[in-house]
């Protein structure tokens, strides 16, 4: 049995890690909580950054965010597979949403990096993970149809995948 905040019905283990609730019960780790309860998120942090990149930041802040909400949907799908009767079936799918997880995260902290930011790394890092989100979101929506969590990551995958070609478009 897992314990519960009271008043949010968000599991405690959740909580204390700094994921927060949505209305439609799915957890997001796009914000996490100072002590005393405020919440610090990324469109915060680089603001503040004493030497930012030339970068637009709207474009750069979108890409972070949906590389992070990318790679937990993918490991959030992977883990999902692994539960399901068809298993056999889903290896490759597997396969392919811990690979995305894998480098989205990559690619999100490559891209939180302000500091003497070399533009050629950026790129090849969010070159890179365009292509993953765009491999794994064909392979989830083969599965789409019979597996909720297969569409729901395939969208994840798209949005990422957007943000990245947009970042991509803006490093020129």
């Amino acid at each position: 049995m897992c314990a519960v905040a009271t008043g949010t019905g968000i599991p405690l283990a959740a909580r204390r890690a700094g994921v927060a609730g949505r209305a439609d019960g799915a957890l997001q780790h796009n914000r996490r909580e100072r002590e005393g309860g405020a919440d610090v998120t990324v469109r915060e942090i680089i603001p503040t950054h004493p030497q930012p990149t030339s970068v637009d930041r709207a474009v750069l802040i979108r890409c972070i965010t949906e590389c992070s909400d990318c790679a937990d949907s993918c490991t959030s799908c992977a883990d999902a597979d692994l539960a399901e009767p068809d298993v056999q079936d889903l290896v490759r799918c597997i396969r392919l949403c811990l690979d995305c997880s894998d480098v989205c995260t990559t690619t999100g902290r490559i891209a939180t990096r302000q500091t003497s930011t070399d533009v050629d790394v950026l790129r090849a890092s969010v070159e890179c993970c365009a292509t993953a989100c765009r491999v794994c979101r064909d392979e989830c929506e083969r599965h789409a149809s019979h597996h909720e969590h297969c569409r729901l990551c395939a969208e994840s995958c798209r949005r990422c995948e957007d943000a990245c070609r947009a970042l991509l478009a803006a490093l020129g």
